[in-house]
């Protein structure tokens, strides 16, 4: 067991992705003070965790909390559409990612898998923020309220489009359309 545990983190620990020029890039920093709080999901692509045959998530929220080891804590929240909006929840923890000044950070949310989450858009007052990772499977538009204005969504939309991401798939959330 300890080989197995041993091996998936020396496979793991290289799956560290660097900006270059085949992926999108990262803002030059985020203030990670600024950062913390809550965040609504107002349009994402689909990705297997949100969007399956069993789970639909809608009203989707994102709170960032400091944890005593530096790490920042992460909960997210939705309600299942395909089950009478019934609530869910998943517990993670990120860190930033060394000499990224906190624009990469590393999510999980099942030890020992991390995953990529880079902030690629991120408006001046933090009302916004466009998160993606290096092979643009997976896109979150996030904002501080449940609907953003019109202008700073397209503005959002236009630095994913910008970054090579497809947005055919895109779902927005229902508060988002309503």
């Amino acid at each position: 067991m300890k080989r197995l545990v041993l091996a998936a983190t020396l496979l793991l620990g290289g799956c560290i992705a660097a900006p270059d020029a085949t992926t999108p890039q990262p803002v030059a920093a985020v203030d990670v003070q600024r950062y913390l709080g809550t965040w609504h999901e107002v349009a994402r692509l689909p990705m297997w965790a949100q969007d399956s045959s069993s789970v639909s998530c809608e009203d989707t929220t994102a709170t960032y909390t400091p944890r005593p080891d530096g790490r920042i804590g992460v909960l997210n929240r939705c309600l299942n559409a395909l089950a009478g909006d019934a609530p869910r929840e998943a517990t993670g923890q990120a860190y930033a990612v060394a000499g990224s000044d906190n624009a990469r950070l590393r999510v999980s949310f099942f030890w020992p898998f991390f995953g990529n989450y880079w902030v690629i858009g991120l408006d001046p007052d933090y009302r916004w923020a466009v998160v993606g990772e290096p092979d643009r499977r997976w896109l979150w538009v996030l904002s501080r309220t449940p609907k953003l204005e019109a202008a700073a969504f397209e503005q959002a939309l236009g630095i994913a489009r910008a970054q090579g991401y497809d947005l055919a798939p895109l779902k927005v959330a229902r508060g988002q359309r309503g």
